[in-house]
C-alpha cells in the first residue's frame, strides 16, 4: 500500500485533499515547476492544480521545446502572460484584453534563483508579455525562509493574480488550504523548533 495520496501526491499523513475546494475561473493558470520543487512536502503548487480544474501543470527547467506547453501557446484567441517581475512588466489588474480573448497566466514554481534560470533557458517564455504583482503584498509562507517580506509562495501568487484579474470571484479557499497545510506542518515540528527557526 502506498504511503502517498494518489490525488495530492503528499504523504497520507500530510494529505491536503480535505482542505481543497473546487473553484471556477475564466483565467487559466499554467504552473511550470522546477524539478527540485516536485517532491517538496511543503510545496504549494498542488493546491492550485487540485482546486482549479482548468489549470495546467508541467515539470521541467527548459521549456523551449516542451510539446504540450507549446501547443497551448499557439492556440488562437488566447492571450498568454508570464507572472515575472522583469523589465516592461505590466501591473496585474490593468485591462489586459478587450474582453474577447481567454487569458492564461504562467507561474514559475521554484526559488527566485531557479525561477530565473527557468526564465533564462525557456526562449518561448521570453517572447510573452510579463505581469507583476503589487509590491506591497506580503507572503505568509512562514515555514520556509524567504528572501523578503513580499516573497510569495506559488499558491499565494496564484490567488493574487486570479483575484486581480477576476475580482468578482472569491478565491480565498486557496489561501485557506495553504494556511491549513502550513499549520499542520508546524504542529508536526518538535516543540520550540518553529519559534527558534522561523519566528522573527
Amino acid at each position: 500500500m502506498s504511503r502517498y495520496c494518489s490525488q495530492c501526491g503528499k504523504s497520507l499523513k500530510a494529505c491536503i485533499c480535505q482542505w481543497i475546494q473546487s473553484l471556477t475561473s475564466n483565467v487559466e493558470l499554467i504552473i511550470l515547476q522546477h524539478p527540485s520543487e516536485a517532491k517538496r512536502p511543503m510545496g504549494t503548487a498542488r493546491i492550485l492544480t487540485l482546486s482549479l480544474s482548468n489549470s495546467h501543470y508541467f515539470v521541467g527547467e527548459d521549456f523551449s521545446h516542451h510539446d504540450e506547453l507549446n501547443h497551448l501557446l499557439v492556440q488562437p484567441d488566447v492571450d498568454h502572460f508570464v507572472l515575472y517581475p522583469g523589465e516592461n512588466s505590466l501591473e496585474a489588474g490593468v485591462q489586459l484584453t478587450e474582453g474577447k480573448q481567454k487569458i492564461r497566466v504562467i507561474l514559475l514554481d521554484g526559488t527566485w534563483k531557479k525561477a530565473y534560470k527557468m526564465w533564462q533557458l525557456s526562449s518561448n517564455l521570453q517572447a510573452l508579455p510579463l505581469l507583476r504583482l503589487p509590491t506591497e503584498l506580503k507572503g505568509n509562507y512562514r515555514i520556509r525562509k524567504a528572501p523578503s517580506d513580499n516573497a510569495l509562495s506559488t499558491v499565494e501568487a496564484g490567488f493574487h493574480i486570479l483575484s486581480l484579474l477576476e475580482p468578482e470571484r472569491d478565491f480565498t479557499p486557496l489561501l485557506s488550504a495553504f494556511d491549513n497545510m502550513i499549520q499542520f506542518q508546524i504542529e508536526q515540528m518538535p516543540q520550540g523548533v518553529f519559534e527558534k527557526n522561523y519566528r522573527s
